[in-house]
């Protein structure tokens, strides 16, 4: 018998499955807002609603020659959390006390607005070269938690 994920690795592994939607051509990135084991909203790093992506029109920040976890304000998507914090907002899904789940750390700018929502927590297995936002979160008293990437593979009976 398969081993039945744990509520961490469940979580995500949604997040991994909500990054396959992503259109950045660097990182796909994805979001998972859960409060009493529920989920309240995903996303995944993007371009805005109705505008051409990166897929379409090839990365800004590459033709720039921009490292990753730099100047993200020259970039067509956005990331994971703002997206997953962003449609909770629109359907007016309240999300203070909630955990997300994210496949990588959040920058700076995430950071600022996980804090401003009153998210309680940030669940995380890889790293993102944003080094100030670990120190910001800390201060805020948002509790980071991070695991081993989760198995990609999904066990189901047929």
């Amino acid at each position: 018998m398969e081993k039945r994920p744990d509520w961490d690795d469940y979580f995500l592994k949604v997040a991994m499955l909500v990054a396959e939607r992503s259109t950045c051509r660097r990182h796909h990135m994805g979001a998972v807002l859960v409060r009493n084991k529920r989920i309240l909203s995903t996303g995944y790093n993007g371009a805005a609603s109705g505008m051409k992506d990166c897929l379409e029109l090839g990365c800004l920040r590459d033709e720039l020659k921009i490292p990753s976890g730099t100047r993200h304000e020259i970039c067509r998507a956005i990331h994971a959390e703002q997206n997953a914090i962003i449609q909770a907002g629109l359907h007016g899904t309240k999300i203070e006390g909630a955990t997300i789940y994210c496949t990588h750390f959040p920058c700076m700018i995430c950071a600022k607005m996980i804090v401003n929502s009153k998210i309680r927590k940030i669940i995380v297995y890889a790293e993102y070269p944003d080094k100030m936002s670990l120190g910001f979160l800390k201060k805020a008293k948002i509790i980071i938690k991070k695991i081993k990437k989760p198995s990609s593979e999904i066990y189901t009976k047929d």
